[in-house]
């Protein structure tokens, strides 16, 4: 790694084609020196804003990490520059893509275990050249990699800044398939210039009482502001805050401050030796996990070379501006795709022109191609959760439904039988009655047998009118009529065809 230490590009972004390429070298230089590369490790990652004193703040903590050894000096000299990270003052971004520190300190948790502690620098969200996929992949990798995320914001938690952390951290889940009920680990919100003392106090205490707060989910809420809050719960193991006052006008206004401690206000001084030990010291150092198992240097390399692949595929799909509208989106493209695989599969059974298939048959394929359909749209990568994805899932079945009843129909059409099926019923019929009131007529029942010649009568103009309709196309209300008659009789008098088998059977038996 070379005798002096130094931050080290591991991610760099192509701002021109808006991709990311893992430096897989320099990420094993630091993370496979012979010293570390079996330990467990500890991956503390700043993110957010550009401009808001991200790499400013993870020198305070290289200095720590540095200089503990001194106790409650570790803050150095009043006139000491604040090297490590590159910082500088002024409106333009510094840190581009993810760096990390070349150093990866070992430290002794109390039970006697060593452990090699990582701090990771990210690029500053919503810069003038980055698009929100940039931002969301970096905040994500970040999340995803680390195993304690700083979300370093300006000044107060405002909805926007929950409603994006809930974007980046849903991409970063998606690309981990979802497969942990809470895929990430720590969470600090880190409130820079906090200007409300008199109502929540700098520090731990006071920021963890002012996020309760903010991230509580009431009845009264609307339904977006309560998803947005349940989804950050989600997402963590665990979730704190500290408020953090400003550093000084020297340090926000100056073109000379170079990190010197004389400039930098006291208060901010204070809280400092409260947070950088509360970050760092041993008991509250957490190992990076992944669905339950601890993650050494070496695997944490592998995390990185898998992760960054997903990134710059296509499978996932590119981030909006609100979560829920690209999660909408997928699922709908979801449901295009799978109703498209259903439709051309039953149109090469029984589409078009292609011949009459046996009911039952055609209900087999259908079945077949409906669970096909559904698997391809619970196999695609989805964003918006479980329950929202199964509104779509139960949409695309009854969709599929209505599609299959529609080739039902169509096919049954084809049937040259079902076509005369109400021709064959009155003429059957006519035949009948023909019959039964000459019948009628002969054993001397006059009166029923006129009964029986009109309703005759009345089957042969049913048959006229209907063979005139299926001609001219005119009067087609009469013609279902007819039609939904015949279909009635037919069915009536099978029903009793059925009813008198039994008997027959029974006769025969005896």
């Amino acid at each position: 790694m070379g005798s002096e230490p130094g931050p080290v590009q591991i991610v760099t972004v192509c701002k021109e084609e808006h991709s990311f390429a893992l430096d897989t070298e320099a990420l094993e230089r630091v993370l496979l020196a012979p010293e570390v590369r079996d330990k467990h490790v500890v991956v503390l990652s700043v993110a957010g804003a550009f401009r808001k004193g991200k790499s400013f703040i993870l020198d305070f903590m290289l200095r720590y990490l540095y200089q503990k050894h001194l106790g409650e000096e570790w803050l150095g000299q009043d006139n000491e520059p604040l090297t490590g990270f590159k910082w500088r003052g002024g409106s333009e971004p510094e840190t581009v893509g993810i760096q990390v520190w070349s150093e990866v300190f070992l430290m002794k948790k109390k039970n006697g275990t060593e452990v090699a502690v990582l701090l990771m620098d990210t690029q500053g969200a919503f810069d003038n050249q980055s698009t929100v996929k940039d931002c969301a992949t970096i905040f994500a990798l970040s999340t995803m990699t680390s195993s304690i995320q700083i979300y370093n914001l300006s000044q107060n938690v405002q909805e926007d800044d929950l409603q994006q952390l809930q974007l980046f951290t849903e991409y970063g889940r998606l690309a981990m398939d979802e497969i942990f009920q809470k895929p990430f680990q720590s969470l600090m919100f880190l409130i820079r210039d906090w200007s409300f003392p008199y109502e929540y106090k700098y520090g731990l205490e006071g920021g963890s009482r002012f996020l309760e707060k903010r991230l509580q989910v009431k009845d009264s809420q609307h339904k977006e502001l309560q998803s947005v809050r349940e989804h950050i719960h989600s997402c963590f193991t665990h979730i704190s805050c500290f408020l953090l006052p400003h550093p000084g006008l020297k340090v926000a206004t100056s073109p000379t401050f170079i990190g010197q401690l004389s400039d930098v206000a006291p208060d901010f001084k204070d809280q400092l030796r409260s947070l950088i030990p509360k970050l760092l010291s041993p008991e509250n150092l957490a190992e990076k996990e992944i669905n339950g198992n601890k993650v050494t240097c070496r695997g944490l390399v592998e995390f990185f070379k898998a992760y960054i692949k997903i990134y710059q595929g296509e499978d996932l799909p590119h981030p909006k501006s609100m979560l829920m509208a690209t999660a909408e989106a997928n699922n709908l493209a979801a449901v295009a795709v799978a109703k498209d695989l259903y439709y051309r599969n039953m149109e090469k059974v029984c589409g078009g022109d292609l011949p009459y298939v046996n009911p039952a048959s055609l209900e087999e394929k259908h079945d077949f191609f409906l669970q096909e359909s559904l698997h391809i749209f619970s196999s695609t990568k989805k964003m918006g959760g479980k329950d929202f994805c199964n509104r779509y899932h139960d949409q695309l079945e009854a969709e599929l439904l209505e599609m299959w009843e529609s080739f039902s129909k169509h096919n049954q059409s084809k049937n040259i039988f079902s076509a005369f099926q109400t021709p064959a019923v009155l003429f059957v019929l006519v035949c009948f009655l023909y019959v039964l009131s000459g019948v009628l007529v002969f054993i001397g029942l006059a009166t029923i047998a006129s009964v029986c010649d009109c309703l005759l009568s009345l089957a042969m103009f049913a048959m006229l009118a209907w063979a005139f309709i299926r001609y001219s196309g005119k009067y087609r209300g009469l013609g279902g009529a007819i039609d939904e008659s015949a279909g009635i009789l037919l069915e009536k008098a099978t029903m009793m065809l059925n009813k008198s088998r039994p008997v027959v059977a029974e006769r025969k038996s005896h």
